[in-house]
C-alpha cells in the first residue's frame, strides 16, 4: 500500500493532550492508542467520522480544512454549500439570504450542493429499479461509512450505490458552468465546499469511487458562520435569487432525507456511527434482504451533526424541518440528461488494514497468538494499557507496537515478582 492511500483530516494537538482514555474508548475502528501519555492516531485504521473531536475534552483532537484565505489563490470562486448550512441559522425562511452573504464573503458564484442531490436522487431512484438483484444498496454520500466499509464490512462494498456524492456533481457542474460564463481555464477557479465534517475533506485527497475530485477547498461550516451572521442582515432587503433547490435536495442535510428523496417506504435510516456499525453487522447476516435502501451518517442528525457545524445538531434538524414548508418538493429533473459523469469511474476495493500478517497462514498463525494472550489478559478492557481493549492491546503485540508489560496488570505481577527476587537475595545476604 502506498503512503498517499492513508490521508486523514484528523490529527492530534500533542501540546492540549493529556493522555486520558476518552478518545480510545469512542473511536469506532480503535484507531488511537496512548502511548507514552500521548494519543496517537493509526491512519491506516482512521475513517475520519470525528468522533474523537467531539470527545475529547482537551480539545486536543482537530480536524484540517482549508482558511478562507483560499479564495485569493483563484480568479474566480465558486461556494458550495452543504445543505446542513441551512440549518445553523434561527428564524431562516429564505436560503437565498445565505447564498447573497456567501457572495458578500467574497465568492463569486454559488451552486448548491442540494440542487446535485436532487438530481442524484432522481439518478439513484432509476439505478435501484434497474438494478433490483444488488438490494440492498447501501448510500454512498458519507465518506466516513464508504471508508468504514472498506476496511471493516469487505463484502458489503457490492452493495454500494456506485453514484457519485452531490458534492462532487455540484463541483463538475460548478466548474463547467463557470468556464461557459467567464472563459477562464478549470485551473483558475476554484470550486470550495463548505463542510460540516472533516471526512469530505479528506474525500476530496483521496476520492472514493472517483479517480479525481472537482473539489479544490473545502472550508468549515463554523468558519464561515460568524461573518454570514453579519453579512446575512445586509441582504434581508435585496432580491437577487440563487435557490434552485427544494424540499428533496434540503432535506438531505438530516438523517432520512437522503432516503426520503427516493419516494419509497422500502427503506432503512441510521445516523450515529455506533448505529451505523450495528446496522452493518446486521446487514452482514443477510438480516435486511427486503429492503431497497439502506441510508447511514456517521454523524448522529445526519450531516448537521458534523463536528464542523455550531448548532445542536437536533435542533438543525428541525430548523431544515421548518425550511422545507416554504419549498417545492424538487427544482431539478434528469429528463434525458447525459449523466454518466455521475457515476463512479473507479471501484472502492478493500483494504485489509486490520489483518495481522502479510498472507492467510501468516494472519492464523498470529490470530493465534492474539487468542493466547487475550487469555492471559485480565479482560477487563479498562484502557489503562493505553489500547482500547485487551484484544487490542494483544493484536498491537503481535504487530510488535506494544509489550506485555503495558498491562498493569501484568507490570503488577511482574514488580511483585522482582520485589520477591530481592527479598530472597536480601535473606541470603
Amino acid at each position: 500500500m502506498s503512503e498517499n492511500e492513508f490521508v486523514n483530516s484528523v490529527r492530534l494537538d500533542s501540546n492540549k493532550c493529556m493522555g486520558c482514555i476518552n478518545c480510545i474508548k469512542r473511536c469506532p475502528t480503535q484507531a488511537i492508542r496512548v502511548r507514552n501519555g500521548k494519543a496517537q492516531i493509526i491512519k491506516e485504521f482512521c475513517i475520519d467520522c470525528g468522533e474523537c473531536i467531539r470527545i475529547c475534552p482537551h480539545h486536543a483532537k482537530l480536524a484540517t480544512y482549508d482558511p478562507l484565505v483560499v479564495l485569493n489563490k483563484y480568479e474566480y470562486t465558486v461556494a458550495l454549500p452543504a445543505p446542513s448550512l441551512y440549518g445553523q441559522f434561527n428564524n431562516l425562511d429564505d436560503v437565498n439570504i445565505i447564498l447573497r452573504a456567501l457572495i458578500k464573503l467574497g465568492f463569486n458564484d454559488v451552486y448548491e450542493v442540494s440542487k446535485a442531490a436532487e438530481e442524484v436522487s432522481e439518478l439513484s431512484r432509476r439505478y435501484i429499479q434497474e438494478h433490483p438483484e444488488k438490494r440492498p444498496f447501501i448510500s454512498s454520500a458519507c465518506p466516513s461509512v464508504v471508508r468504514l466499509i472498506q476496511v471493516r464490512f469487505p463484502n458489503l462494498i457490492e452493495h454500494l450505490l456506485p453514484i457519485a456524492a452531490p458534492i462532487e456533481v455540484a463541483a463538475a457542474a460548478a466548474r463547467k458552468k463557470a468556464m461557459e460564463k467567464t472563459g477562464l481555464p478549470a485551473e483558475e477557479i476554484g470550486i470550495v465546499f463548505i463542510s460540516p465534517c472533516p471526512a469530505k475533506k479528506t474525500a476530496t485527497k483521496r476520492p472514493l469511487g472517483t479517480s479525481k475530485s472537482e473539489v479544490d477547498a473545502v472550508v468549515a461550516i463554523k468558519e464561515v458562520y460568524p461573518p454570514l451572521i453579519s453579512f446575512m442582515k445586509e441582504t434581508v432587503d435585496e432580491t437577487e435569487e440563487y435557490t434552485e433547490s427544494g424540499k428533496i435536495g434540503v432535506s438531505w442535510g438530516g438523517s432520512g432525507g437522503e432516503a426520503g428523496g427516493l419516494l419509497t417506504d422500502s427503506y432503512l435510516a441510521a445516523d450515529g456511527i455506533e448505529n451505523v456499525i450495528r446496522v452493518l453487522e446486521d446487514l452482514e447476516d443477510e438480516k435486511f434482504s427486503d429492503l431497497d435502501f439502506i441510508e447511514l451518517n456517521a454523524c448522529s442528525g445526519g450531516c448537521v451533526g458534523g463536528v464542523l457545524t455550531v448548532e445542536n445538531p437536533y435542533v438543525a434538524k428541525t430548523k431544515l424541518k421548518r425550511l422545507r414548508k416554504y419549498l417545492p418538493v424538487s427544482c431539478n429533473h434528469l429528463g434525458d440528461k447525459e449523466c454518466s459523469e455521475s457515476y463512479w469511474d473507479d471501484g472502492i476495493e478493500y483494504l485489509p488494514v486490520f489483518r495481522l500478517g502479510s498472507d492467510i497462514n501468516e494472519s492464523f498463525a498470529k490470530m493465534a497468538k492474539v487468542e493466547e494472550l487475550c487469555a492471559k489478559f485480565p479482560g477487563l478492557d479498562c484502557g489503562s494499557c493505553g489500547a482500547p481493549t485487551c484484544k487490542a492491546l494483544a493484536e498491537d503485540i503481535v504487530r510488535g507496537d506494544a509489550k506485555e508489560r503495558d498491562c498493569v496488570h501484568f507490570l503488577r505481577e511482574y514488580i511483585h515478582k522482582l520485589s520477591d527476587e530481592f527479598s530472597m537475595l536480601d535473606s541470603r545476604e
